[in-house]
């Protein structure tokens, strides 16, 4: 299903202007979020990150219409991922940004993959890096090339996802999801500056760790301090809370309390979100 120029249309295919910057350039950005009972789960904070981003690139998004246009998606397709792509429209040849920007955004829907919320996964460092220094390490643009390339090495080695480094040897990211360790029992994952995305389950889980009397902490991390960590775990928006299996070679246990809570909890506010039983979810 697609919402494009305001409608939904059957299938995926519509007419697209080639000279589009999106296409051309990769000037443009994404989000994914959960529906689920045909609710969008953290409908709000995908939208605001959607309209901050755009603001980051320097254009303006029609908020009000993008949020409606993602409500009667999710409520058309009942389960699955939704996308909402948007570029910053068509320009001449050339780097320079036409003025002004006549975004273009589309939403797309397909099946969450079976068996992938909350499931664990196994991760590869790669040996690319992500540029911490790079504003787009914290947008979620169009080039995805590096996380291409690093899934597919992950996999060719039996792995499920690409584990990132920056440029100075810390902690970075998965190939689609924010990282944590449990530390001497405290969370903690890496702070925006080292090349992170603001994900929406990664403030999630945040918050709901304080309310659990979990404590939390966001600083660089060594790959050896999370290869002797108690516990590892992955998040996105369409995965939910994933426990990490191994790092390489490192194999982690499973069962860990903390994360078990953590998951429970993350359950059941993605239920309320989209008001459905938390074993859905």
């Amino acid at each position: 299903m697609l919402w494009f120029d305001g409608a939904l249309h059957e299938g995926s295919r519509h007419g697209f202007d080639l000279a589009d910057r999106g296409l051309t350039l990769g000037d443009g950005l994404f989000d994914t979020a959960l529906c689920l009972g045909g609710r969008l789960a953290f409908h709000e904070a995908h939208l605001a990150r959607l309209a901050a981003s755009a603001g980051d690139l320097g254009f303006a998004i029609d908020r009000e219409a993008v949020g409606e246009a993602m409500r009667l998606v999710a409520a058309a397709i009942g389960d699955g991922a939704l996308r909402t792509t948007i570029t910053r429209g068509s320009g001449p040849r050339g780097l320079a940004p036409p003025e002004p920007a006549r975004p273009v955004w589309w939403i797309t829907a397909a099946p969450r993959r079976a068996g992938s919320g909350f499931a664990p996964v196994s991760l590869s460092p790669s040996e690319i890096r992500r540029n911490e220094t790079s504003p787009a390490a914290r947008i979620k643009t169009l080039g995805y090339l590096d996380a291409i390339l690093a899934a597919r090495e992950a996999r060719a080695r039996g792995f499920d996802e690409a584990l990132f480094l920056n440029t100075k040897g810390h902690l970075a990211c998965a190939g689609t999801g924010n990282l944590f360790a449990i530390l001497d029992g405290r969370l903690v994952t890496p702070p925006l500056s080292d090349g992170v995305l603001p994900g929406i389950v990664r403030a999630q889980v945040l918050g709901l760790a304080q309310s659990l009397g979990i404590g939390t902490t966001e600083r660089s991390l060594a790959l050896e301090e999370v290869l002797a960590a108690e516990a590892v775990l992955m998040t996105n928006s369409l995965r939910g809370l994933s426990p990490v299996t191994a790092i390489g070679t490192t194999a982690f246990p499973g069962g860990h309390e903390a994360v078990a809570a953590l998951s429970h909890g993350l359950r059941r506010l993605i239920a309320e979100e989209c008001g459905v039983a938390p074993e859905v979810a």
